[in-house]
């Protein structure tokens, strides 16, 4: 059986690979931070793979096909009624994941109260915390309730739909916006600023 025909093979696959290259190494200690790291990364690679995904391909994708339904092409159906709702689902459950492995992370290197009060040496990654919750804010808040209006999975009066099209575009661009400096400061904690 060929663990890349599905996605739970998929992964598993993968975790048992982290697991060989670890006995590989000879790592013989268990390291809770690394892992609550490790689990950290995974997910905020998810949430900003998707995060990217959505304001480099599929918005622009979704306008293309909307401004083509009229001469005959396919229009945004598909997008929004088979692709949106799933990477949605991901999208904000990776990005609680992510905030959540973080505040653990955080509490295993001097305390998460210090970073989100920028005390002396958490400075750095206490702003990069900031607008990861700042993000997470507008993907629960912002994004997801507009997003459930625009895609029909709540009713909404369609009068109230370019307004919800508008915070859930402004709200996902602010995280793109916000994204960069985050993973600038997420990595500088350990590695430097880049200037």
């Amino acid at each position: 059986m060929n663990p890349l025909t599905s996605i739970p093979g998929t992964i598993i696959a993968g975790f048992v690979l982290s697991a060989l290259v670890v006995i590989g190494l000879g790592s013989t200690g268990f390291n809770s931070f690394s892992l609550v790291v490790w689990f950290h990364a995974l997910a905020g690679v998810l949430w900003i793979g998707l995060l990217y995904y959505f304001n480099f391909v599929q918005v622009p994708a979704v306008g293309q096909a909307l401004g083509e339904a009229d001469s005959g092409g396919p229009g945004a159906a598909a997008i929004n009624k088979y692709v949106a709702p799933r990477a949605l689902l991901w999208f904000r459950w990776g990005a609680l994941a992510t905030w959540i492995t973080g505040f653990g992370a955080l509490e295993n290197i001097g305390g998460a109260m210090n970073a989100f009060t920028l005390s002396s040496g958490m400075e750095v990654i206490g702003i990069g915390a900031w607008m990861g919750t700042i993000m997470l804010f507008n993907v629960w808040v912002l994004i997801w309730p507009n997003q459930k209006k625009i895609l029909g999975i709540v009713e909404a009066d369609p009068a109230s739909i370019p307004g919800a099209k508008k915070v859930a575009l402004m709200a996902s661009r602010t995280n793109t916006l916000l994204s960069i400096p985050m993973l600038m400061c997420m990595i500088g904690f350990n590695h430097g600023l880049p200037f």
